[in-house]
C-alpha cells in the first residue's frame, strides 16, 4: 500500500508552533525523508538558530518573508507574499518533497491590515493543497489556521498560551526564539 500524505496543522496563541514542525522535520530528516521548509513572515535579512540547524541536516529552509506587518509598508509584505506563493505553489507540485512545511502560512492568511487575497488567494491555496502530489506530508504552522484549513487537515494540534515569560518582561531569548 502506497503511503498517503498527511496535513498537519499547528496553530494557536501559545509558543510552540514552529517548534512542532521542526520536530516532525528532525523525524522525517532522520528516516531519509526529503524535506523543504518555507517560511512566510520571517526574513531572510536576519538569521535564525532553526536555519542554522537545518543547514547542517542538508534541508532547504527559505525565509520569504520581510518581518513582521509592521516593519515594513503593506505593498512591500504584499509583494513579498506574491512571491512565497508562487514558490509554495511550485513546491506544492515537486514530488520530490516528501515532507512539505510551511511555517507561518496561517498568519500570512490570516493578515487584515492590508489586502492579500489577490496575492495569497485562500481558494488557489486550498486548491494546491489538496492537488498536492499523493504521497506529500505537509505542515502548516501559525496563529488564527483558517476554518477551511482545519477542515482539510488530518490533524490539527492547537497551542495555548498558559503562561509566557514575554509577561514578566523578558523579551526574546536566542536559543528558544530565534
Amino acid at each position: 500500500m502506497a503511503r498517503k500524505g498527511l496535513f498537519l496543522v499547528y496553530t494557536g496563541d501559545g509558543k510552540g508552533k514552529t517548534t512542532a514542525s521542526l520536530g516532525v522535520t528532525l523525524r522525517a530528516v532522520g528516516r531519509g525523508l526529503h524535506v523543504r521548509y518555507m517560511q512566510f513572515i520571517k526574513s531572510p535579512e536576519r538569521t535564525y538558530g532553526e536555519q542554522i540547524a537545518l543547514s547542517k541536516l542538508g534541508v532547504e529552509m527559505e525565509q520569504m518573508g520581510i518581518g513582521f506587518t509592521w516593519t515594513k509598508t503593506p505593498e512591500e509584505h504584499r509583494v513579498a507574499l506574491a512571491k512565497a506563493w508562487q514558490k509554495t505553489k511550485e513546491a506544492l507540485q515537486d514530488d520530490s518533497i516528501d515532507l512539505l512545511v510551511l511555517d507561518e502560512l496561517n498568519n500570512a492568511l490570516a493578515i487584515t491590515k492590508f489586502p492579500i487575497d489577490d496575492v495569497l488567494p485562500l481558494a488557489e491555496v486550498l486548491e494546491a493543497i489538496a492537488q498536492r502530489p499523493a504521497t506529500m506530508h505537509l505542515v502548516v504552522t501559525g496563529r488564527s489556521a483558517n476554518p477551511a484549513l482545519v477542515a482539510m487537515a488530518d490533524l490539527v494540534s492547537t497551542i495555548d498560551a498558559t503562561k509566557h515569560y514575554y509577561e514578566e518582561g523578558i523579551p526574546a531569548v536566542k536559543g528558544l526564539e530565534f
